[in-house]
């Protein structure tokens, strides 16, 4: 399928290098271009693009608000933040204005492609050094509420579907997603090539029935993989 983006940035550079690499790719096309939030929305009406690729600080309308009155007026528009800034506060603002992901400029290419897959499918896309955020988050929602790491099924065993079904070097791959590394930083950690390490992600996800990073984490978490403490 066909991937329509819009380029949000007000660094025409940016987006002409942005441009030059989405277009190399399987399956992207960049319909249009534009410098600030309120172009956005013009070009976004016009377009009709599957995802939006929205930098945050710009001027006449960042893309906080652009986000907000987007997914108003066009709720099937999706949007995927490429920003800068590797901030918590932007983050969470960005995804309570509906941003469907966050990815910062530092982020490898491969990062990108794969935020822009995921978030085309209907997924929630983090960059991997971010979730550790939500992983934070979670931690101390967990503590608050006096939640024991351990989850049960209703017979009062371990879930069923659990850490029994991953071989131990895809618990070790789960642990360390968990914790926020990307592919390559795993790879470095268990001596593996970034491409092993995607497979032994996706064996993860299908044995679990997962589909995001998010999911991931808050079952390392349950079946006590990922420390509280």
């Amino acid at each position: 399928m066909e991937i329509r983006l819009l380029l949000v940035d007000d660094h025409d550079v940016v987006r002409t290098g942005l441009k030059a690499f989405l277009e190399t790719q399987p399956e992207m096309v960049v319909v249009g271009e534009a410098r600030n939030g309120e172009e956005a929305l013009q070009k976004a009406g016009e377009l009709r693009p599957h995802i939006v690729l929205m930098d945050i600080t710009m001027p006449e309308m960042d893309g906080l608000e652009a986000t907000r009155r987007l997914k108003a007026l066009l709720p099937e528009c999706l949007v995927l933040a490429l920003t800068v800034h590797e901030d918590k506060q932007y983050l969470m603002e960005m995804l309570a204005a509906g941003a469907s992901g966050y990815i910062t400029k530092q982020a490898a290419a491969d990062e990108l492609i794969a935020g822009i897959h995921a978030v085309a499918a209907g997924n929630v896309y983090l960059q991997p050094a971010l979730a550790r955020w939500l992983l934070e988050d979670y931690q101390r929602l967990a503590r608050q509420a006096g939640i024991q790491p351990h989850a049960h099924s209703e017979e009062g065993g371990q879930e069923v579907i659990g850490l029994e079904t991953l071989s131990a070097r895809e618990r070790q791959v789960l642990e360390l997603v968990a914790q926020g590394l990307n592919n390559q930083q795993i790879g470095e950690k268990l001596i593996l090539s970034h491409k092993t390490v995607a497979r032994h992600r996706e064996r993860i996800m299908s044995k679990l029935k997962m589909h995001s990073r998010t999911e991931l984490v808050k079952f390392a978490i349950r079946t006590g993989l990922v420390s509280l403490d």
